[in-house]
Protein backbone atom coordinates (compact mmCIF):
# COMPACT_ATOMS: atom_id res chain seq x y z
CA UNK A 1 0.00 0.00 0.00
CA UNK A 2 1.27 3.49 -0.75
CA UNK A 3 2.44 5.65 2.12
CA UNK A 4 1.86 8.82 0.13
CA UNK A 5 -1.47 8.60 -1.73
CA UNK A 6 -1.08 12.01 -3.45
CA UNK A 7 1.96 10.54 -5.25
CA UNK A 8 -0.47 8.25 -7.11
CA UNK A 9 -2.03 11.29 -8.80
CA UNK A 10 1.26 12.72 -10.11
CA UNK A 11 3.16 12.11 -13.33
CA UNK A 12 0.22 10.93 -15.42
CA UNK A 13 1.30 12.96 -18.45
CA UNK A 14 -2.22 13.96 -19.49
CA UNK A 15 -2.19 16.69 -22.12
CA UNK A 16 -4.38 18.21 -24.82
CA UNK A 17 -1.73 17.27 -27.39
CA UNK A 18 -1.95 13.64 -26.27
CA UNK A 19 -5.73 13.75 -26.58
CA UNK A 20 -5.30 14.97 -30.16
CA UNK A 21 -2.70 12.38 -31.24
CA UNK A 22 -3.22 9.49 -28.77
CA UNK A 23 0.49 9.43 -27.84
CA UNK A 24 -0.09 7.58 -24.53
CA UNK A 25 -3.38 5.89 -25.39
CA UNK A 26 -5.58 8.84 -24.45
CA UNK A 27 -8.30 7.69 -26.86
CA UNK A 28 -8.71 4.46 -24.87
CA UNK A 29 -9.15 6.52 -21.70
CA UNK A 30 -11.65 8.85 -23.39
CA UNK A 31 -13.71 5.93 -24.71
CA UNK A 32 -13.67 4.28 -21.28
CA UNK A 33 -14.75 7.50 -19.57
CA UNK A 34 -17.61 8.14 -21.99
CA UNK A 35 -18.92 4.58 -21.63
CA UNK A 36 -18.77 4.78 -17.83
CA UNK A 37 -20.57 8.15 -17.78
CA UNK A 38 -23.29 6.84 -20.11
CA UNK A 39 -24.20 4.37 -17.35
CA UNK A 40 -25.81 7.35 -15.60
CA UNK A 41 -28.58 7.32 -18.24
CA UNK A 42 -31.92 5.79 -17.27
CA UNK A 43 -32.88 2.27 -18.31
CA UNK A 44 -33.66 2.24 -22.03
CA UNK A 45 -36.02 0.75 -22.81
CA UNK A 46 -37.44 0.57 -19.31
CA UNK A 47 -38.66 -2.96 -18.58
CA UNK A 48 -42.11 -1.53 -17.78
CA UNK A 49 -42.33 -0.02 -21.28
CA UNK A 50 -42.00 -3.58 -22.61
CA UNK A 51 -44.74 -4.81 -20.30
CA UNK A 52 -42.24 -6.47 -17.94
CA UNK A 53 -41.96 -6.30 -14.21
CA UNK A 54 -38.24 -6.50 -13.48
CA UNK A 55 -37.69 -9.12 -10.73
CA UNK A 56 -36.58 -7.51 -7.46
CA UNK A 57 -33.97 -10.26 -6.82
CA UNK A 58 -32.19 -9.18 -10.02
CA UNK A 59 -32.35 -5.56 -8.91
CA UNK A 60 -30.87 -6.43 -5.50
CA UNK A 61 -28.21 -8.65 -7.12
CA UNK A 62 -27.33 -5.85 -9.54
CA UNK A 63 -26.90 -3.19 -6.86
CA UNK A 64 -24.91 -5.70 -4.80
CA UNK A 65 -22.58 -6.33 -7.76
CA UNK A 66 -22.15 -2.58 -8.20
CA UNK A 67 -21.14 -2.27 -4.54
CA UNK A 68 -18.74 -5.23 -4.83
CA UNK A 69 -17.22 -3.71 -7.97
CA UNK A 70 -16.67 -0.40 -6.20
CA UNK A 71 -14.96 -2.16 -3.28
CA UNK A 72 -12.74 -4.16 -5.65
CA UNK A 73 -11.84 -0.96 -7.51
CA UNK A 74 -10.86 0.75 -4.26
CA UNK A 75 -8.65 -2.20 -3.24
CA UNK A 76 -6.91 -2.28 -6.64
CA UNK A 77 -6.52 1.49 -6.68
CA UNK A 78 -4.89 1.52 -3.26
CA UNK A 79 -2.60 -1.42 -4.08
CA UNK A 80 -1.32 0.25 -7.26
CA UNK A 81 -0.28 3.37 -5.34
CA UNK A 82 2.26 5.56 -7.15
CA UNK A 83 2.17 3.27 -10.22
CA UNK A 84 -1.44 4.38 -10.86
CA UNK A 85 -2.15 5.96 -14.22
CA UNK A 86 -5.45 6.32 -16.08
CA UNK A 87 -3.55 6.00 -19.36
CA UNK A 88 -2.62 2.63 -20.81
CA UNK A 89 1.04 3.58 -21.17
CA UNK A 90 2.77 2.89 -17.82
CA UNK A 91 4.29 5.75 -15.88
CA UNK A 92 8.05 5.89 -16.46
CA UNK A 93 9.91 4.36 -13.55
CA UNK A 94 6.74 3.01 -11.92
CA UNK A 95 7.14 -0.27 -10.08
CA UNK A 96 5.45 -3.49 -11.15
CA UNK A 97 2.64 -4.46 -8.75
CA UNK A 98 1.80 -8.18 -8.64
CA UNK A 99 0.36 -8.66 -5.15
CA UNK A 100 -3.01 -8.11 -3.53
CA UNK A 101 -5.69 -7.58 -6.17
CA UNK A 102 -2.93 -7.83 -8.80
CA UNK A 103 -2.19 -11.39 -7.67
CA UNK A 104 -5.74 -12.36 -8.69
CA UNK A 105 -5.68 -10.73 -12.14
CA UNK A 106 -3.41 -8.38 -14.05
CA UNK A 107 -6.04 -5.65 -14.51
CA UNK A 108 -8.30 -5.66 -11.42
CA UNK A 109 -9.43 -2.08 -11.97
CA UNK A 110 -10.81 -3.07 -15.38
CA UNK A 111 -12.38 -6.15 -13.84
CA UNK A 112 -14.03 -3.94 -11.20
CA UNK A 113 -15.40 -1.58 -13.88
CA UNK A 114 -16.93 -4.55 -15.70
CA UNK A 115 -18.46 -5.90 -12.48
CA UNK A 116 -19.97 -2.46 -11.85
CA UNK A 117 -21.33 -2.37 -15.40
CA UNK A 118 -22.84 -5.84 -15.01
CA UNK A 119 -24.39 -4.72 -11.73
CA UNK A 120 -26.00 -1.64 -13.29
CA UNK A 121 -27.30 -3.73 -16.21
CA UNK A 122 -28.87 -6.27 -13.86
CA UNK A 123 -30.26 -3.67 -11.46
CA UNK A 124 -31.97 -1.68 -14.21
CA UNK A 125 -32.89 -4.46 -16.63
CA UNK A 126 -31.74 -2.18 -19.42
CA UNK A 127 -30.77 -3.17 -22.96
CA UNK A 128 -28.85 0.12 -23.24
CA UNK A 129 -26.75 -0.70 -20.17
CA UNK A 130 -26.09 -4.21 -21.45
CA UNK A 131 -24.83 -2.68 -24.71
CA UNK A 132 -22.63 -0.28 -22.71
CA UNK A 133 -21.21 -3.25 -20.79
CA UNK A 134 -20.36 -5.06 -24.02
CA UNK A 135 -18.73 -1.91 -25.40
CA UNK A 136 -16.69 -1.61 -22.19
CA UNK A 137 -15.53 -5.22 -22.65
CA UNK A 138 -14.16 -4.24 -26.06
CA UNK A 139 -12.55 -1.00 -24.91
CA UNK A 140 -10.99 -2.39 -21.73
CA UNK A 141 -9.70 -5.48 -23.55
CA UNK A 142 -8.01 -3.24 -26.13
CA UNK A 143 -6.71 -0.79 -23.53
CA UNK A 144 -5.23 -3.63 -21.45
CA UNK A 145 -3.44 -5.06 -24.50
CA UNK A 146 -1.82 -1.68 -25.20
CA UNK A 147 -0.93 -1.34 -21.52
CA UNK A 148 0.76 -4.72 -21.53
CA UNK A 149 3.02 -3.83 -24.46
CA UNK A 150 4.39 -1.00 -22.32
CA UNK A 151 4.65 -3.14 -19.20
CA UNK A 152 6.61 -5.83 -21.05
CA UNK A 153 9.02 -3.19 -22.35
CA UNK A 154 9.42 -1.57 -18.91
CA UNK A 155 9.46 -4.70 -16.69
CA UNK A 156 11.25 -7.89 -17.84
CA UNK A 157 9.44 -9.86 -15.09
CA UNK A 158 6.07 -8.97 -16.60
CA UNK A 159 6.23 -11.80 -19.16
CA UNK A 160 6.22 -14.53 -16.49
CA UNK A 161 3.56 -12.70 -14.44
CA UNK A 162 1.45 -12.48 -17.61
CA UNK A 163 1.80 -16.21 -18.28
CA UNK A 164 0.67 -17.14 -14.76
CA UNK A 165 -2.05 -14.58 -14.01
CA UNK A 166 -5.41 -14.00 -15.72
CA UNK A 167 -5.76 -10.70 -17.55
CA UNK A 168 -9.23 -9.41 -16.61
CA UNK A 169 -11.68 -12.34 -16.41
CA UNK A 170 -10.18 -15.85 -16.30
CA UNK A 171 -11.17 -18.11 -19.17
CA UNK A 172 -12.86 -15.51 -21.40
CA UNK A 173 -10.77 -15.19 -24.60
CA UNK A 174 -11.09 -11.41 -25.11
CA UNK A 175 -10.53 -10.82 -21.39
CA UNK A 176 -7.82 -13.42 -20.71
CA UNK A 177 -5.04 -13.96 -23.23
CA UNK A 178 -2.46 -15.87 -21.22
CA UNK A 179 0.05 -17.87 -23.21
Amino acid sequence: MPNNLPEAFQGWGLSWAGLRDNRQGEWWLAAQGVLILLNLLPATPAPSSLGLVWPWPLTVAGWSLLAIGLLLAAAAFLRLGPSLSPLPDPKPGAGLVTSGAYGRCRHPLYQAVLICGLGVSLALGSVLHLALLLALVGVLGGKARREERGLIAQHPAYASYRAETAAIVPGLPWLDWRR
